[in-house]
């Protein structure tokens, strides 16, 4: 199918682009009103955008049905501050419950059963079940557009951080397991950022990936390995050579009862470095694949 925008209704795209965007960090924006009033409420249009300074940017956009702003946009207007807090997967309940749209004055923390905490260089509060607070000044707001679904961009720096040293790893960097963030998807849906969701992958290092153009021809165009595994194999510097001193008994085994049959025998040379690739054992992959060429 095929979607131009501005043919289709806005509350139409509003969900394609919510369900192709995705999972999407949620920011969980503390302000104050000019009368000190607090107001909390989670943005999904979030994220980071540079480090020096530190810039986050969230979108609190103007309602589609009836184009009004939220109070919170009402908010960093007349105050420029706010403290983003990320959301867990211990409180992500309690924060979809503050989304409510409560009269002005009256207190999401109140209502969704949080913990006001006082900053100490902003006037909104921080959200004490939060592992990580981060105090913002407001340098500019960007509106996209004045009708409903349009963006108002509010880019802050982060001023003064808060972290929950319980979320630390024995590096002193934040755990993905033990920080147990979740995401918006698309509808009702959220992403849990922990278990078995989380897996690593390794960054091209400072030498550049022989690419998957430079593999071999039988594994560049192998029916068992995935795109991914091209991947994986195709980030070496360098195309490896047979290591004489490489042994496995799996593959020796694979070697001797197919030796007679080199098509069955490359299929299970195959899907043993699929196995070993899984396992981010890359080296042990290409050893494997270089065996049946």
């Amino acid at each position: 199918m095929k979607i131009i925008p501005g043919e289709i209704k806005t509350n139409q795209l509003h969900a394609y682009l919510l369900g192709a965007v995705a999972p999407r960090p949620i920011c969980f924006a503390s302000t104050v009103d000019a009368e000190g009033q607090p107001n909390l409420s989670p943005f999904s249009f979030f994220n980071i955008f540079g480090s020096n300074p530190p810039t986050l940017i969230f979108s609190p956009s103007r309602r589609v049905r009836d184009n009004t702003v939220k109070h919170t946009l009402e908010n960093i207007l007349a105050t420029r501050e706010v403290v983003i807090n990320v959301v867990t997967h211990a409180m992500v309940q309690q924060a979809s419950l503050s989304s409510c749209e409560y009269p002005k004055g009256i207190s999401e923390f109140e209502k969704a059963g949080f913990t006001p905490l006082a900053s100490d260089r902003v006037k909104p509060f921080r959200v004490k079940e939060s592992p990580v607070q981060m105090e913002c000044v407001v340098r500019q707001v960007v509106e996209t557009g004045t009708e409903g679904g349009a963006g108002n961009l509010v880019i802050c720096e982060p001023v003064l951080l808060h972290i929950d040293e319980d979320i630390l790893d024995a590096n002193g960097r934040i755990d993905p397991q033990k920080i147990d963030l979740v995401a918006r998807m698309g509808g009702d849906y959220y992403c849990r950022a922990s278990g078995n969701a989380v897996f690593e992958v390794a960054k091209p290092n400072l030498q550049l990936g022989i690419g998957v153009d430079a593999l071999p021809w039988g594994i560049r165009n192998s029916s068992i390995l995935t795109g991914n595994n091209l991947g994986q194999l195709g980030n070496v510097h360098e195309l490896p050579v047979i290591d004489a001193a490489f042994h496995d008994e799996h593959l020796k085994n694979i070697i001797q009862y197919y030796s007679v049959n080199p098509d069955e025998m490359e299929k299970e040379l195959h899907t043993y470095a699929k196995q070993l690739l899984a396992e981010n054992k890359v080296p042990e992959a290409w050893q494997v694949l270089l065996a049946g060429s």
